[in-house]
């Protein structure tokens, strides 16, 4: 089973399938865009995976939701609010249905639509719009858990969701690739790590990912020799960055193309 796969299989037992696969394709969709800085588009994204999990919500509140131009997502997240305490858990009622509101301020009244002599707004508000999106996810899968699946790998699944999104990263079917300008092997092997984590690369899975930046295999292997002191390798070969080489990769993402 796909980590994909495990998702939909997780929420589906709170959420209505139709709609959680919804939210999933958009955000990945969203999340992909905002890797490659098509802020426009990324934003646009993100409100389309909050429109399906708004139908999430209201799905396991067993409120209708209307079809076509009669969605009104003001209208439903209203209804939310005024589902009676203690009717259902105040995740549903208040939490997520508060942060949809909030993202779709973003996306429905800011966008690309900006005065020319002010600071576009576009970079950042695909940035926290991204990483709401994240943190709601998250929230979906914290909530559903209960008793569906392991609590470690729920709270692996929420590291993954909730881990910061850099622009110079793109993911392409599960292969990572870096667009910074200081493109050593080194630099790769950390952000190829990094996008990762909290979870492990394979010893040679990052050999491969550092390969496909036309680097020699000898330099692949030579970088991650070299990375003793910023990563953990268990006993089967899986790499996890530390503090200091998520320190570094992070540098290398936020500034180091200046």
């Amino acid at each position: 089973m796909t980590a994909g796969d495990e998702l939909v299989h997780l929420l589906s037992a709170t959420f209505p399938t139709r709609n959680v696969k919804a939210a999933l394709g958009h955000f990945q969709a969203s999340v992909g865009e905002f890797q490659q800085g098509a802020w426009e588009s990324a934003i646009a994204k993100a409100g389309k995976f909050l429109e399906a999990v708004l139908k999430c919500i209201c799905g396991n509140a067993n409120i209708p939701v209307p079809t076509g131009r009669r969605f009104k997502a003001d209208q439903l997240l209203v209804a939310l609010e005024q589902i009676p305490r203690g009717t259902v858990d105040d995740t549903i009622r208040l939490t997520l249905p508060r942060a949809c509101r909030f993202g779709y301020d973003i996306s429905s009244n800011r966008g690309g639509r900006h005065d020319p002599d002010e600071v576009d707004p576009n970079q950042m508000d695909a940035t926290v719009i991204v990483g709401l999106s994240s943190w709601v996810l998250a929230e979906m899968v914290r909530f559903s858990q209960k008793g569906a699946v392991d609590p470690d790998r729920a709270a692996q699944m929420v590291g993954r969701l909730i881990a910061p999104r850099y622009p110079l990263i793109e993911n392409v079917d599960g292969r990572v690739y870096f667009h910074g300008s200081k493109k050593t092997a080194r630099a790769i092997a950390l952000v190829v790590l990094l996008s990762a984590y909290p979870g492990r690369v394979n010893r040679e899975e990052l050999v491969s990912a550092i390969r496909r930046h036309n680097m020699t295999d000898n330099a692949a292997r030579v970088a991650i020799t070299r990375l003793k002191g910023v990563v953990d390798e268990d006993a089967d070969g899986n790499l996890q960055l530390l503090a200091p080489g998520r320190k570094e990769a992070e540098e290398l993402l936020g500034g180091g193309d200046s």
